[in-house]
């Protein structure tokens, strides 16, 4: 590996399967051909390429235009795109740690590379020029829209500073690509570390699934034989729900809110206090009292008073609904003879035990109808009703890890459109949560360019040839995330920086959560919910017990996110030096907020990857229910056309919201399928919290 001092020698391109055409079918990586080795020569190759693609644009002697200029910069960093989609994906689906030592280094050599281009003065001033005037130009909507981000995205990032202020500016860049990384390498390093093995007496409760894929994952671990418990939320969330031994639940939730904050090498409490301080001055560089205000700056938000008031106007209702819950909880425990004060390794368990009383309905039961297989079945089915796309399988694409699977994506022509890769099985290599990702944008700058999309998921493996069985929220986070693929998989866009997912951080939630609508939908579950065993379907009532218990616990699942929503606004709304402590700063606006004790954040700051493992979801973790808002509301245009696979209502599905990537103003986009703004109280309906007194 370099010396991070300098650069080295790249390998000769033959010697390089990342430097090498790609012949695998549809130009895929060639994941079993490529070692960590290969990476930091690609990387190197790669950043010189793209260096002397900008300076040819910088240092053309012709006026700028819109093809000189804003299309050559599109057409640059194709193979710096290549190699770095290849490389994160394994990093954060099957790393090992020689990935993770090259990613220390390449984090820090990507800001030193960015940081020149994104503050070039000379580049700048040739955008700004043609931005300038814009309206004069002759462009299409889509270029229009590509010069107005292209010209923000270079102020946002500095490039109008003085020379003293850019140079600080990369200053901060650089240390806050390194801290994000050791960030999210301490929380993978608590998560690999911990495991709690199931002896004899330890699985009261535990149906036989769950222990199964306790055994899966402790084979996974090399210790076959043995059934552990770890760290991923899906092995945490179903045994504190269904564990009949309180002491094994302490144990256990103690260690899943501990990740990042246990006083060792991977503590994250100092890196957080310096990753905020940064975030503080960049945006204070840039002219913006804090780093919300600058970040939600270029959001469909706007402004941190927005944020707050959507959030504050969820969590009055939800906060009542989960004190009430909470006494009925507790009601429950003295029932039951418990001389104790209900804790948070207790809620999911009791409120398990009052869902099955109120509503008949436990999840145990249904979870043997939902099998991955169907439910991935079920996921592809829906997309081909709405949207006209089938699913073939191919073996011949080449996979970073045997469990993952690939299918060529076709056109309602039987034209290709993409290939899409599902990883959903967790492991030891993987980071926890779900997500989606690309190996390769949709674009039509040259030529018609397919994408490659990836759904990462970690979902408890069945043992001894058993299927993976799902929870109705697996299930739900199986197609949150095939919602996301669908939107990479449908952009119909020509440029590679509008394509797919390329939006506003609180928009891109919105055809993910939308899909998620379908998973729960009687006609969908009649079809694909089948008993793993028999192939019997799920039986009506136990469909309709299950409908019935949707908005069940919905006052906890608010809480949990809306708490954590809340605490990253404060996080960066008010002064770094003020936070200080960062467990103090927690509780202190926990309190503030009327925090119920019984339940957790669900995302306590030094777990919380999503603001600071890097900055995307930085100030932004509100999205997901600001989406909601949308979502709650786009569905129920196809409630009222009376069929949820109304054609007309997907068409207008496909082509303003799936199909549009960020070519259009969100905004713009979402009145043009909806013909009319969202319904922010669609959102509480949805959760059954309007009937709640403080939503009225």
């Amino acid at each position: 590996m370099s010396d991070r001092s300098g650069p080295i020698a790249a390998a000769p391109r033959a010697d390089n399967p990342l430097l090498d055409a790609w012949t695998t079918p549809f130009e895929t990586p060639p994941f079993t051909a490529i070692a960590p080795e290969h990476f930091m020569p690609a990387f190197e190759q790669a950043f010189a390429d793209h260096a002397a693609e900008i300076a040819a644009i910088t240092h053309d002697p012709s006026e700028p235009d819109f093809d000189n200029t804003i299309t050559a910069l599109e057409r640059s960093g194709k193979l710096l795109s290549k190699v770095a989609a290849v490389f994160y994906d394994l990093v954060s689906a099957h790393s090992n740690p020689a990935l993770l030592e090259i990613d220390k280094d390449v984090s820090l050599r990507m800001a030193r590379h960015w940081n020149p281009i994104m503050m070039n003065a000379v580049l700048f001033g040739r955008i700004a020029a043609l931005h300038d005037k814009r309206n004069e130009l002759d462009l299409t909507p889509e270029q229009l829209r590509l010069l107005e981000r292209t010209y923000t995205r270079f102020h946002r990032s500095g490039a109008g500073l003085d020379d003293a202020a850019k140079a600080r500016m990369a200053e901060i860049n650089e240390q806050l690509a390194q801290l994000g990384t050791s960030f999210s390498h301490h929380l993978l390093g608590d998560e690999q570390e911990w495991m709690m093995e199931l002896g004899e007496g330890d699985t009261e409760g535990l149906p036989a699934s769950f222990v199964t894929a306790a055994k899966a994952a402790a084979e996974e671990r090399g210790l076959p034989g043995k059934a552990v418990i770890t760290l991923s939320r899906s092995s945490v969330e179903p045994f504190l729900k269904m564990s009949s031994r309180r002491d094994l639940r302490e144990k256990v939730y103690r260690a899943f809110i501990a990740r990042g904050d246990n006083g060792n090498a991977n503590d994250n409490n100092a890196l957080i206090g310096d990753i905020l301080k940064l975030r503080e001055e960049s945006a204070k560089l840039l002219g913006y009292p804090t780093f919300a205000a600058y970040r939600l700056a270029d959001s469909m938000a706007k402004t941190p008073e927005a944020v707050r008031g959507l959030l504050e106007r969820v969590w009055k209702p939800a906060r009542a609904r989960a004190l009430a819950d909470r006494d009925a909880l507790q009601e429950l425990v003295a029932e039951e003879g418990g001389n104790f004060k209900l804790a948070p390794w207790d809620w999911r368990y009791y409120a398990e035990k009052l869902r099955q009383r109120r509503a008949n309905f436990d999840d145990a039961a249904i979870k043997p109808y939902l099998s991955l297989d169907n439910m991935i079945a079920a996921s592809f089915d829906t997309a081909t009703r709405l949207f006209g796309v089938t699913f073939e399988e191919r073996k011949d694409v080449p996979v970073w890890h045997p469990d993952v699977r690939v299918w060529e994506v076709k056109d309602a022509d039987g034209g290709h459109r993409g290939l899409f890769y599902g990883d959903y099985y967790a492991r030891p290599s993987k980071r926890s949560g779900a997500w989606m990702t690309s190996l390769r944008d949709q674009q039509k700058l040259d030529g018609n360019v397919s994408p490659l999309i990836i759904n990462v998921c970690n979902f408890a493996k069945g043992a001894d040839g058993e299927p993976s069985l799902l929870s109705p929220d697996d299930a739900r986070t199986l197609f949150h995330e095939f919602g996301h693929g669908l939107h990479g998989m449908l952009s119909d866009v020509t440029y590679p920086s509008l394509s797919g997912t390329s939006v506003f951080t609180d928009f891109v939630e919105l055809p993910s959560q939308l899909y998620e609508h379908w998973q729960e939908q009687p006609q969908v579950l009649q079809r694909f919910a089948r008993h793993y065993q028999t192939g019997e379907p799920l039986p009506d009532d136990l469909l309709k017990r299950f409908i019935a218990a949707r908005k069940f616990n919905q006052g906890f699942a608010t809480v949990e996110f809306v708490s954590s929503a809340l605490l990253d606004l404060e996080f960066h709304t008010q002064p770094a030096a003020s936070v200080g402590n960062i467990r103090d700063f927690e509780q202190r606006e926990l309190a503030k907020i009327g925090m119920p004790e019984e339940i957790a954040l669900r995302h306590r700051p030094t777990q919380f990857g999503h603001i600071f493992s890097g900055d995307h979801y930085a100030s932004g973790y509100y999205s997901y229910m600001w989406s909601e808002v949308m979502d709650a509301d786009a569905f129920g245009a196809f409630e009222e056309a009376g069929n949820i696979f109304d054609p007309a209502v997907a068409k207008r599905l496909r082509d303003d919201i799936y199909s549009s990537g960020g070519s259009r103003d969100p905004e713009e986009a979402y009145i043009a399928f909806r013909g009319r703004a969202p319904e922010p109280d669609a959102l509480l309906r949805r959760r059954g919290l309007l009937d709640t007194p403080e939503a009225a």
